[in-house]
């Protein structure tokens, strides 16, 4: 959530950031801005009458309580109540519009993000290693798992429908291991594991942004109680300190979670039908970070490096992307991408993205630090994949396959996989 006072001290400020995103992020500054000036003004009438309420009370002393003065004294102050409870309802109506339309505020984009009104403007800011050269023409990971038997899409499309995939086998193992794998050099790399819930409430939600303007996005319970399925563990993660003030020689925090997520992927027909790029349920090693403000940046970089590193370790080629303004998620202020080479697709695709969201995540939650006795400021939020688990698979999929059908597993997966180097065709 943006800074009310921000909003209020310099409107046109905030409204040229935001125009940078679009012009529809600043459409709903105008809604929070009207809802705001028309509180102003019936606040100050509310107080008027409350004050002239108050002075009339006082004009009963001296009077005969069943006198015409009394009489009508009483009238005039019954009105006047009326008056006052309608207009409290309106002020409670234009705190919900202008709190709804604030919710629907995304974050300011930092100085140093790219302008660039969508993904053409984003900027190719570092490459690790190079394509790879097979000496074959690359199958796409759909064939390479359906010949190694290890991915079946038709059972998993009996029982669940479209955007499923079921592993088996070696192809469950092999998932399984690329997750420890992320796990351990996250761990290595000075985070602490966390196994969060995989269903929360909406609160939890409404913190890191994924609501209001992506409810249609979510998965969530029916009947009694209301939950939502996690999209990300960046949710549960950053609500571990919601409602919290937190010693400054805490930070950073330095969270690292495996779980599933979940994902309607509402307005995405037609888009990646064929394979495991764009699932209803997939797994994730998510990164986040709580920090001081004067450390984002830094840590930012260390997010990023910490991320790199698992495709290092796998040996995948990839590219890092810094996105412009117009291609920032909601919650956002700075983001680098790691887009990974997948030879079946002849395309580099988007296997992590790692975002700085300053402090409006945390204004959303509450979570502050104490930065003198009488001193609580906001802390700043980072996320990362470290990796998109189903996405890593296919890079592994496409990138060491070979000419007889099999793939070769990179030598950091092999001690997870039993000293396994080679999956073959049954």
């Amino acid at each position: 959530m943006l800074d009310r006072k921000l909003i209020s001290r310099d409107p046109e400020a905030v409204r040229r950031a935001l125009l940078r995103r679009g012009p529809g992020a600043a459409a709903e500054l105008e809604a929070a801005l009207g809802a705001e000036e028309e509180w102003k003004r019936l606040k100050a009438s509310f107080d008027e009458r409350r004050h002239e309420q108050k002075s009339a009370g006082q004009g009963f002393k001296g009077l005969d309580p069943k006198g015409p003065e009394a009489l009508a004294l009483r009238e005039r102050l019954g009105a006047l109540a009326e008056e006052l409870g309608r207009t409290e309802a309106r002020l409670k109506e234009l705190e919900a519009t202008r709190d709804a339309a604030l919710l629907r505020l995304p974050n300011l984009p930092s100085e140093d993000t790219p302008e660039g009104a969508d993904a053409s403007a984003n900027l190719e800011v570092a490459r690790w290693g190079s394509k790879v050269e097979l000496g074959f023409e690359p199958a796409p990971h759909w064939d390479v798992g359906e010949r190694l038997g290890i991915l079946d899409f038709e059972s998993a499309a009996r029982m669940s429908g479209a955007r499923f995939a079921v592993l088996r086998g070696e192809g469950a193992r092999l998932e399984r291991a690329l997750g420890l794998l992320m796990l351990d050099i996250a761990i290595g790399r000075g985070y602490t594991e966390v196994a969060p819930p995989y269903l929360v409430r909406r609160h939890a939600m409404e913190g890191t942004g994924q609501l209001p303007k992506f409810e249609e996005e979510a998965f969530k319970t029916l009947g009694e109680g209301e939950y939502f399925l996690i999209p990300t563990a960046e949710v549960p993660l950053v609500n571990l300190h919601r409602e919290e003030i937190l010693e400054p020689g805490r930070l950073p925090i330095r969270y690292v979670a495996h779980t599933p997520c979940f994902r309607a992927e509402a307005g995405s027909h037609g888009k990646d039908v064929r394979g495991l790029i764009r699932q209803h349920q997939f797994h994730k090693v998510e990164l986040v970070k709580i920090t001081l403000p004067e450390e984002s940046d830094a840590e930012l970089l260390s997010l990023r490096a910490d991320a790199e590193a698992v495709l290092q370790a796998l040996g995948l080629h990839y590219r890092v992307i810094q996105l412009s303004a117009g291609d920032l998620g909601f919650a956002a202020r700075k983001t680098f991408d790691l887009e990974v080479w997948m030879p079946g697709q002849g395309a580099y695709r988007e296997i992590s993205s790692c975002s700085d969201c300053g402090d409006f995540q945390a204004r959303r939650a509450a979570i502050r630090y104490k930065a003198a006795p009488k001193d609580n400021r906001l802390v700043h939020t980072l996320n990362g994949s470290a990796l998109a688990v189903g996405r890593t698979l296919i890079a592994l999929l496409e990138t060491h396959q070979q000419a007889d059908g099999s793939l070769i597993i990179p030598e950091a997966l092999r001690p997870y996989m039993g000293g396994m180097e080679r999956l073959s065709p049954p």
